[in-house]
């Protein structure tokens, strides 16, 4: 079995060891970069680390005035302000109604349904 910059062995055993010793660096890689995202420290737990159990909590509350305007409005706003969606009180069903940019480039509109 051939590794990228390790010697080939003949000996299957030894193969998989090295194999082994390779996923071992990738998984401590890939926790690393977690812990950084997250900004969580994982317990040690012998042989196994596990995230300590957390329930998500809301951080931050925003309000702000939703006032009725045109859906070509909204876009406008949403693109203005750069975010992915934008709340607004649709003029035309006198609703709240959510716009939101889609991966393909185009927009997608969240109407209630009653």
């Amino acid at each position: 079995m051939l590794l990228r910059g390790e010697e080939a062995t003949g000996d299957m055993y030894s193969s998989i060891d090295l194999v082994v010793e390779k996923i071992e660096r990738q998984i401590s890689r890939y926790k690393g970069k977690l812990n950084r995202r997250a900004g969580k420290v994982l317990a040690d737990n012998g042989a196994a680390d596990k995230f300590e159990d957390e329930t998500p909590k809301v951080i931050k509350t925003k309000r702000f005035a939703i006032k009725p305007m045109p859906m070509d409005e909204a876009i406008m706003q949403m693109n203005m302000l750069g975010h992915d969606f934008f709340v607004f009180s649709n003029a035309e069903s006198e609703q709240v109604n959510v716009i939101y940019k889609r991966k393909d480039g185009n927009y997608g509109l969240i109407e209630p349904e009653f």
